[in-house]
């Protein structure tokens, strides 16, 4: 069988005084390390043709950036999140909704874990030092590969099974989080001040996987155990794609 096809959302940025869409390369880095073919749709694709955008492909991952839109959950924006970007919202609300009615497995990556919560009808801190202050720093500076913070995660749940670890310590760079948890969703995950940092999808239900810190980060090294969360996700992609063409 040849190599799943993995999607990833990417972003628009202006860089050089032009318009540019693409994706941070930890990313492709991250499935190409594990046997998949990595594919970044852009939000210029627009909503109406997420679905189309998502035909031969194996896999979906949702990755991170800006803040979502809090009026997806009913709240009025904190003077403290960033501004929306609600042409990235729109799309990757609809690729993930296409993805779910193709049973396609998917992968949550900080904003992205966010957006399921959201997409599901769960809601989010705006801004976790302002509406949630604890022991924990979530955006703490430094390098992007730092392990910043402790988490726990439950035994047999799909992060622990994929990371091969029930505890371990994550790179962390947010400051949003999960507040009221979606229906659908089960929670899997938590750091030291019980923050939500990973979900994953209701019993019998298809693959679905959200993790609240940055595992793209971790590339580079062949040994983390983060690469186990990308290999989980090409393995279900590889799975799912047999049963199709079966």
């Amino acid at each position: 069988m040849s190599a799943p096809r993995i999607a990833l959302g990417g972003v628009v940025r202006t860089w050089d005084g032009a318009e540019r869409t693409g994706l941070n390369a930890a990313y492709l880095h991250s499935i190409c390390a594990v046997g998949g073919v990595p594919v970044v749709l852009s939000p210029l694709i627009g909503p109406a043709y997420a679905a189309r955008a998502l035909d031969g492909m194996d896999g979906l991952v949702l990755t991170g950036g800006g803040d979502v839109d809090p009026a997806w959950y009913g709240s009025d924006p904190s003077p403290r999140a960033d501004p929306p970007n609600r042409e990235r919202d729109l799309f990757e609300l609809a690729l993930f909704a296409a993805a779910r009615q193709r049973e396609l497995p998917i992968l949550g990556i900080c904003r992205g874990i966010q957006l399921m919560n959201v997409a599901l009808g769960g809601t989010l801190y705006q801004d976790l030092p302002s509406e949630r202050p604890g022991v924990v720093d979530h955006n703490r500076p430094g390098a992007r590969t730092d392990r910043s913070h402790a988490i726990r995660l439950a035994l047999g749940s799909l992060a622990a099974e994929a990371l091969g670890n029930s505890d371990l310590r994550v790179n962390s760079f947010h400051h949003q989080g999960i507040r009221d948890l979606a229906p659908g969703l089960v929670p899997t995950g938590w750091s030291e001040d019980d923050l939500i940092e990973a979900v994953e999808g209701a019993k019998g239900q298809p693959w679905m996987l959200g993790v609240q810190w940055h595992p793209e980060e971790m590339h580079a090294d062949a040994r983390a155990p983060e690469r186990g969360l990308f290999r989980a996700l090409v393995e279900q992609a590889l799975s799912a794609a047999a049963s199709v063409d079966s």
